[in-house]
């Protein structure tokens, strides 16, 4: 009977002290959390980097890597005259921008696909027509090979397998984002049409404002 109670009293002395180590891992980390925004956060994978561009915005303004070095942004691809998924992308992105577009450091590049047809004026009418602010919501045009360079190579939004015929052919027509980071790294591709992946979205942008620019290769790419 001692051995037992012994036994017993040594069993639940170990459980309290498990118990307490617990507890104060668990507080040790939650409060790495509270002093380190997006301790813990799985991070998001690089999928690609933005190569070097130069196109046009909606008020004339030439639009470099330069302007988006150290900012995070959503690239897009749509056209002014789409009547299909364009005017319900452009409603999605439009709600993602309403939530962000206080954040100095968030951008939206919205690209055409048609620059024979979205000129400068066209597309300042169709930024005035959503009514955003024309520094955080930029609508790009320009040379249609250097337009789709970008989406392909750049932002993983086509198949570049697609620029095999002439370019006065291709015609991009696509519904994803892409997220970059202040370093000039695709980290993640949403659907545009879906709410959960919108929601992800909303999430995620947070996650890349609170990283650091990786130096080296902001000196490296973005400052060329």
């Amino acid at each position: 009977m001692p051995w037992r109670n012994f036994a017993n009293t040594m069993s639940r002395k170990a459980i309290i002290y498990i118990s307490f180590f617990v507890v104060l891992i668990i507080g040790f980390y939650a409060g790495l959390r509270l002093v380190i925004p997006g301790y813990g956060d799985v991070k998001l994978p690089v999928l690609s980097y933005v190569q070097p561009f130069t196109f046009t915005d909606q008020n004339n303004n030439t639009v470099t890597q330069r302007d988006v070095a150290g900012k995070v942004y959503l690239a897009e691809y749509f056209f002014t005259t789409c009547k299909g998924i364009c005017p319900k992308m452009n409603t999605n992105m439009k709600a993602v921008y309403q939530q962000f577009k206080d954040e100095k450091d968030f951008r939206i590049l919205s690209h055409t696909v048609d620059p024979g047809t979205d000129s400068v004026a066209r597309m300042l009418h169709y930024a005035d027509s959503l009514g955003v602010n024309h520094s955080n919501w930029l609508f790009l045009t320009g040379r249609k090979d250097s337009l789709y360079h970008a989406a392909r190579s750049s932002y993983l939004l086509d198949d570049p397998k697609n620029g095999n015929d002439r370019i006065e052919d291709q015609f991009i027509h696509t519904q994803f984002f892409a997220l970059v980071d202040r370093s000039g790294r695709v980290r993640k591709i949403y659907d545009g049409l879906k709410k959960d992946e919108l929601e992800e979205l909303k999430t995620d942008v947070p996650k890349l404002l609170n990283e650091k620019a990786e130096s080296n290769f902001v000196n490296s790419l973005f400052n060329k």
